[in-house]
This record gives C-alpha cells, sequence and structure tokens, in this order.
C-alpha cells in the first residue's frame, strides 16, 4: 500500500491556490475514506479535512473550512486537496492517510490511519 502525495508548486504566495494530490495504490478510495493532515514547523501535527468513500461526505477543520475542498476521484484512485487564498498560517508538510475519516468531536483523528504518505512541504510567503 501506497500514498504518494503530490503537488504542483510547493512555494506560493499569500492569497494564492494550490491543489494537492494523493495517488493510492493498494486500495480503493470508492471503498476508504481519505484523510489529509498537516505540520508546521514546531507544531503538532493537526488534522486538516477528509473525504469518505466515493466522495460521498468530507469534513473540515474550522481551519480551513471555506478555504479548502477535498475530492476523491475512483478512476485516478486519487484524493485531492484544494487549497484556496492561502496565508502564510498554511505553510506547513501535507501528509494524505489511509485508511478512514474518523471525527470525535469535531475534530479530525489520526486513530486507525495506518498508512501516510511521505508528505510535501507547502510554504506560503507573505
Amino acid at each position: 500500500l501506497m500514498c504518494s502525495c503530490r503537488r504542483w508548486g510547493g512555494l506560493v504566495q499569500a492569497g494564492g491556490s494550490l491543489r494537492l494530490s494523493c495517488v493510492i495504490s493498494g486500495l480503493s478510495v470508492d471503498e476508504n475514506a481519505i484523510s489529509w493532515f498537516r505540520q508546521a514547523p514546531g507544531k503538532e501535527r493537526e488534522g486538516v479535512s477528509c473525504v469518505g468513500n466515493r466522495g460521498r461526505s468530507t469534513h473540515y477543520e474550522d481551519s480551513v473550512k471555506g478555504q479548502f475542498a477535498v475530492s476523491s476521484d475512483g478512476v485516478k484512485n486519487t484524493v485531492y486537496l484544494q487549497m484556496n487564498n492561502l496565508e502564510p498560517e498554511d505553510s506547513a508538510v501535507y501528509y494524505c492517510a489511509a485508511a478512514g475519516c474518523l471525527v470525535v468531536g469535531d475534530r479530525l483523528q489520526e486513530y486507525g490511519l495506518e498508512y501516510w504518505g511521505k508528505g510535501t512541504l507547502v510554504t506560503v510567503s507573505s
């Protein structure tokens, strides 16, 4: 099983957009939920968003609601994280993880996520 987190461009100015992609092998995104996390320098890893199987449901942490959009493509077996209106505070290493979308108290949990991508660095300049 492999989660490969890719992106188009890692450095963007504040207000810009980026789309991350997570190519999954070994399991189907039509049958499994995928989560996104991020870790900024000196901070703990935090949940960002997740998408249920076949994209039937989504969750966003309060910090990214209205700013990020998560989706999945069963044909490409890929999950996307569209990030808009980026701010310097969004700078972090972003990870995708499988398989699950566990939300407790409106917070995305890492419990049960056995497979993690290597992460990709997103830097937002002011």
